[in-house]
């Protein structure tokens, strides 16, 4: 088989595309020759999203959660290439690249993560700020310096989307911003963080109250202007004044997902069977955002990075298992709760009979994120900055 046919390509390299890569990477191959595997992204370096609101508050550094991808396979075989897919041909077996040939795959994993759904309300796409990737965080992090820098007496920032995302950023801000800022949660749902369990839900209430964050329920935003948004409560439309608007409402499939003929053109997540394969595709794996996966009831999986690492698992041993004639395994996700950070020392956690809040849970949440982060060798490298940068810290007073 020539190397262009041996080849495992893994389109994006998040949660469920790294991990994928890594794990294939740990497989014995036997007797026959090692596949080739090749990782892309249109990122230099991968997110850990889970911590990406700590950079707001400066408690962590962007190298701490975004290590770049040559540094996380640098002592692995595995070929990482920076580049934009513009295309997949599923009959050839092609990947189109915007800036390289097209690269041939035997087995493809598609793990592309979903994108901000910015168009639709009005005005939103041209003044609000998604915050997911790591440039968001910059982005976001220079307007609040500018807004603190200006003479506001108070800095008015609502944020559109009541779930996780929402809930962790809200309490960030009020933590960062103290008495200066007036922040708001808009949320279309009678309740905030709906899919979340009971223990977490009231303690992310209690955390909002206690730092004076305003939360609008059953209200949607019916236009965003540079300065002022209008919402709608039960069909009363009123204008408030903003500096800032925060969209934390939850991801649409990316262009990549919507355009490809296993999508059927509904612009929905690609249904895959037990084994995470794409219907009538066994050559081909899908995972994390971009998968519609369903468990025995017809539920489907939630699109979350807990998810999407378990899945990287079964991923990475059905690919090769499918190249080595062992048999399948059919993905089984086994939920293990859930944690959120709600402010600077301040979390909570609910799940395998555990229920913390407070700095306990803070502790607990940033010990179990440093064990899940990529390789071994990140994991210490932050660990020991974890521990000795209060120590200098310290000394430097």
């Amino acid at each position: 088989m020539s190397e262009a046919r041996e080849q495992i390509c893994i389109v994006g390299g998040g949660f469920g595309g790294l991990y994928t890569a890594l794990r294939l990477n740990q497989f014995s191959w036997e007797d026959r020759p090692r596949p080739k595997i090749t990782l892309i992204d249109r990122h230099d370096r991968f997110l850990f999203s889970p911590l990406l609101y700590e950079l707001v508050t400066d408690e962590l550094r962007s190298w701490e959660i975004a290590p770049s991808f040559s540094e996380l396979l640098d002592d692995t075989p595995i070929h990482f290439h920076r580049g934009t897919v513009t295309g997949i041909d599923l009959e050839a077996r092609k990947i189109k690249l915007d800036n390289s040939p097209e690269l041939c795959f035997e087995r493809l994993a598609i793990a592309v993560g979903g994108k901000a759904s910015l168009d639709f309300v009005p005005g939103a796409r041209e003044h609000a700020l998604p915050f997911r990737t790591l440039e968001d965080a910059y982005r976001l992090k220079d307007r609040l310096r500018e807004l603190e820098r200006s003479s506001r007496d108070r800095i008015r920032i609502a944020i559109i989307g009541g779930g996780y995302s929402g809930v962790e950023i809200a309490c960030k801000l009020a933590d960062r911003l103290g008495e200066r800022g007036k922040i708001r949660i808009i949320e279309k749902t009678d309740e905030i963080l709906l899919a979340s369990p009971k223990f977490n839900r009231e303690t992310a209430r209690k955390a909002l109250e206690k730092r004076r964050v305003w939360v609008d329920l059953e209200t949607s935003v019916e236009e965003i202007r540079a300065d002022r948004l209008s919402m709608n409560y039960k069909g009363q439309v009123d204008e408030i004044p903003v500096d800032l608007v925060l969209w934390a409402v939850g991801p649409i499939v990316s262009d990549t997902i919507a355009d490809l003929p296993l999508a059927k053109g509904t612009g929905q997540r690609i249904r895959v069977n037990e084994y995470l394969q794409a219907i009538d595709r066994p050559d081909i794996y899908v995972l994390g955002d971009a998968a519609d996966s369903r468990d025995k009831e017809d539920k489907p999986y939630p699109a979350t990075a807990q998810v999407a690492l378990q899945q990287a698992d079964y991923c990475a041993w059905n690919l090769h298992a499918s190249l080595t004639g062992k048999p399948l395994l059919p993905f089984r996700y086994q939920p293990l709760g859930e944690m959120l950070a709600l402010g600077v020392n301040e979390a909570t956690i609910s799940g395998s009979g555990i229920q913390l809040d407070g700095g306990a849970a803070y502790l607990t949440r940033r010990l179990v994120y440093l064990y899940r982060l990529p390789t071994v060798k990140h994991q210490v490298t932050v660990g020991v900055n974890w521990l000795t940068e209060p120590i200098f810290a310290a000394i430097g007073q």
